[in-house]
């Protein structure tokens, strides 16, 4: 091997343990309030719905709801019993586990409130399931939705879907997102209250 290639040679197989040494290997570091990373969270990775982006939806749905003639007419009439029904995720993302913890969110935010009393939404869940799988029942059914909070004792419940729209143009994409929210009237199926929350996601170039 003549001089030069064995010199070529030499730098390759060194090449790896520079990198290293450099500190270009990847790290895992933690993030959020209290850490050496606190705007970890904020940026967005993907035009997928990440945590962020379903707590703020959330925020400005119950921002709007606290802010009702529904809202005001139950702190004047305070211990009204309200259930919280799943939300159904009509996007093709995969987000059923963030949004339970989002409805956990928001039933703590509402038990910790003290303005409406809340049904457990696991004693909900236990109950819906066994009467639909009873009745072969469609969990997202409005009827059975106020079949089960009448059973629960309910005078409202809270229901709820994610959507979706995908647009593509000249190499990029934009997501646009909805969190829509209603509270209905157990005896009468009349809706108090609905708004939808809004946002984009997009990849650019």
């Amino acid at each position: 091997m003549t001089r030069p290639l064995a010199a070529l040679a030499l730098a390759l197989a060194l090449a790896p343990a520079a990198l290293a040494s450099s500190g270009c290997k990847p790290k895992a570091v933690r993030g959020g309030p209290g850490t050496e990373n606190p705007n970890l969270d904020q940026g967005a990775m993907s035009t997928t719905l990440d945590r962020r982006d379903l707590q703020e939806l959330m925020r400005m749905n119950m921002d709007k709801l606290m802010a009702s003639p529904w809202w005001a007419q139950m702190t004047q009439t305070p211990g009204q019993v309200v259930a919280i029904w799943p939300f159904k995720n009509e996007t093709s993302e995969h987000i059923d586990d963030q949004l339970n913890t989002l409805l956990a969110d928001m039933e703590t935010e509402l038990v910790n409130g003290g303005t409406v009393a809340v049904v457990s939404r696991e004693r909900q869940a236990e109950m819906a399931n066994e009467v639909a799988v009873q009745q072969n029942r469609n969990i997202y059914d409005p009827n059975f939705a106020n079949q089960i909070s009448r059973q629960l004792g309910a005078k409202y419940y809270i229901t709820g879907k994610v959507g979706s729209v995908d647009e593509f143009f000249n190499n990029e994409r934009r997501v646009q997102y909805t969190l829509f929210i209603q509270v209905i009237e157990v005896e009468t199926s009349l809706v108090r209250f609905q708004n939808k929350a809004e946002r984009s996601k997009a990849i650019v170039r």
